[in-house]
């Protein structure tokens, strides 16, 4: 067996592992949308679903209705506990951890954007000031944004300090 052998046979071993898991991801953003479209209907409350595949997850996402901002609560918490509940219906349905997102009136797609801009701003702030910046306590979510825009920015560098819930992002030069 050759080299070229070895390397086809690898690249033909990898590939439906990709397919595989783009068709595991279809499958859970079907049934959490399934379980969704229950829901709303329950709640009685109009939206339209729509499902996706971003890396290696799933992302639902709800748009439409008037009411869907009741479902996104203060600081986005009833959308966290509305995500935690999908993923537990589709471990339910699959004996699988999920890994999925769900976005609720473009609330999440927003905040992303918002906190983007935050870690630019902030990072960019130390660079000229030298001076270390603690940002508010954020979700693992939101601090995973705030570090990849600071990352960004050459010169500074960026950390987590603190226990949940309390956790927060320093930004410093770097």
């Amino acid at each position: 067996m050759t080299d070229a052998d070895t390397t086809e046979r690898t690249a033909e071993a990898e590939e439906p592992k990709t397919e595989d898991l783009e068709e595991r991801l279809v499958a859970e953003g079907e049934i959490a949308g399934d379980y969704l479209e229950e829901l709303l209907d329950l709640l009685d409350f109009d939206g339209d679903i729509d499902l996706d595949v971003e890396g290696d997850r799933a992302v639902v996402s709800i748009d439409g209705g008037t009411d869907l901002n009741k479902l996104v609560g203060r600081k986005g918490e009833v959308l966290d506990a509305l995500q935690e509940l999908t993923r537990l219906a589709v471990h339910q349905k699959t004996g699988e951890r999920s890994r999925l997102m769900l976005d609720i009136a473009k609330w999440r797609r927003r905040r992303r954007d918002e906190l983007a801009a935050l870690g630019d701003r902030i990072a960019r702030r130390v660079l000229e000031s030298g001076e270390r910046q603690s940002l508010d306590p954020m979700t693992p979510f939101e601090r995973k944004i705030v570090h990849d825009a600071v990352a960004a920015v050459e010169g500074v560098r960026s950390e987590s300090e603190g226990a949940e819930p309390s956790r927060r992002v320093v930004v410093l030069l770097g």
